[in-house]
């Protein structure tokens, strides 16, 4: 896979499915390497090489790249099965080049559309789910709180982060590419395809020629050092230099023509902001309901700091009864046992000077403002 795609090792690693990488869209010189979501995969100019195709979130992109493939101007469409790779191919009878329509995109634009889709949909379907969930219980937990719908709620916005997260990625991933033009222009594999083919013939027929030429020769020299294998490793050496240098002049002409891949690209960057302000509408909402329940909590706090407040003036009341019932309790003679009224008159001047106090207590809160008037 390394040598027929040109892709170093780190990139391979990348669609490993025993690691866990976040969403990436790397441009390289003869394949784009495209990490998004459950799509693994590796397009080259004419081919979509596939890890786990035989999932059914991969089976639908598999799907729906063969139904675009298939439209006018689009060849062959096969399938070949492997132990742990699945490769779709589609070939272009005229290497698409032909199709002058304005709506044409090359192969490897057609394959990264229909990912983009793919993960842009399934993103935008987990967000509306989970909208879904979130609003009702979001509803019921600020009309009755409880430990259950606390829990809820808990769970609820750690696959917020989660689905923030994976959606951020995405974003940033193609703003990045949008930002970066060589890396857009390197993504053209059709064209650099086409002008290294082209840059091949060319040599083959100038080969070509100048064997015909010496073939009139009628006394061509022969050197005796140099064999016509190491003369045809040299000319295919200046092949695959002229091949290099043509791909490089394709890739700076590229640099300014980059228009079709970044419509593109401002399309999907458009629907996954829209998912992400969808979630970040979600996520205010839900600090917007932890405000109001912490505001609902400092209320029946304060409340029952109030409570507490009046009930501890009672408390204070009543013992001014205890201390009465303490001093006439002492064990020595006072007149004012013989009286007969004596013990009501007490009960009555008691009670009137602790209501007394009493009022003076909550007249003094609600001065302070420790109670609502």
């Amino acid at each position: 896979m390394m040598r027929r795609c040109d892709l170093p090792a780190r990139d391979l690693r990348l669609l490993d499915p025993l690691f866990v990488y976040p969403s990436t869209i790397l441009g390289r010189e003869k394949a784009i390497v495209v990490n998004l979501e459950q799509i693994r995969c590796i397009i080259t100019a004419d081919e979509v090489l596939l890890l786990n195709s035989l999932d059914s979130y991969v089976l639908q992109y598999v799907v729906e790249l063969q139904r675009r493939l298939t439209t006018p101007g689009v060849g062959e469409v096969w399938q070949s099965e492997g132990a742990e790779l699945n490769r779709r191919r589609s070939r272009s009878f005229d290497n698409g080049f032909g199709n002058t329509s304005p709506d044409y995109l090359p192969f490897e634009f057609r394959a990264l559309e229909v990912a983009l889709e793919a993960a842009c949909t399934f993103l935008d379907s987990q967000a509306a789910e989970l909208e879904i969930e979130a609003y009702p219980l979001l509803d019921e937990l600020t009309s009755k709180i409880s430990t259950l719908n606390l829990e809820r709620v808990r769970r609820l916005k750690s696959r917020l982060v989660a689905l923030t997260r994976r959606v951020q990625k995405v974003r940033d991933e193609i703003e990045q590419l949008m930002d970066d033009d060589g890396d857009m222009a390197e993504m053209y594999l059709t064209e650099k395809k086409s002008r290294m083919d082209s840059s091949f013939y060319g040599d083959q027929s100038l080969m070509g020629f100048r064997s015909n030429d010496g073939g009139t020769s009628i006394s061509a020299p022969v050197s005796p050092v140099a064999s016509p294998p190491d003369s045809r490793k040299l000319e295919k050496n200046l092949s695959i230099a002229r091949s290099r240098h043509e791909s490089m002049r394709s890739s700076e002409s590229a640099t300014e023509n980059i228009e079709e891949l970044e419509m593109l690209l401002e399309a999907y960057f458009v629907v996954i902001d829209s998912t992400l302000n969808k979630l970040t509408s979600l996520k205010e909402y839900i600090d917007d309901t932890e405000d109001f329940i912490n505001i609902q909590l400092d209320n029946v706090r304060n409340q029952l700091i109030q409570f507490e407040l009046l009930l501890t003036t009672a408390t204070f009341v009543v013992a001014i009864f205890g201390v009465v019932a303490g001093i006439f309790g002492m064990n020595f003679a006072v007149p004012l046992f013989d009286d007969a009224g004596a013990f009501k008159w007490v009960l009555i001047i008691t009670g009137v000077t602790g209501a007394v106090i009493f009022c003076a207590f909550v007249w003094f809160f609600k001065y302070r403002r420790l109670m609502p008037l």
